[in-house]
């Protein structure tokens, strides 16, 4: 099983994340898109990525607005693997500017 990082790793991998927030507990980041079309499509691509990694954030979609929330929940905190999804997710943001 994936190691629950400490309080300052989260911080010190958030520090390279732009927009990313949160702590040991798990991460979180919202951005808002062009039109509704486009916000599911982000979570469309999203959904592909978590669907290949078997590591699934859970996502808050609100008209353009959608918030992407990761934690390892079977590690009880924030993984490597959220740190590393979070970095795809916004790929995948950048993508759709």
């Amino acid at each position: 099983m994936a190691e629950v990082l400490t309080a300052e790793a989260v911080r010190d991998k958030l520090a390279a994340l732009a927009d990313w927030t949160g702590d040991p507990a798990g991460i979180s980041r919202t951005v808002q898109l062009n039109s509704f079309p486009e916000a599911i499509a982000v979570v469309d691509r999203v959904a592909e990525v978590a669907e290949e990694r078997d590591h699934h954030p859970d996502i808050d979609i609100r008209w353009r607005t959608v918030t992407f929330r990761c934690t390892t929940h079977s590690a009880g905190g924030v993984t490597e693997r959220d740190i590393d999804l979070a970095r795809r997710i916004d790929e995948i943001v950048r993508s759709a500017r």
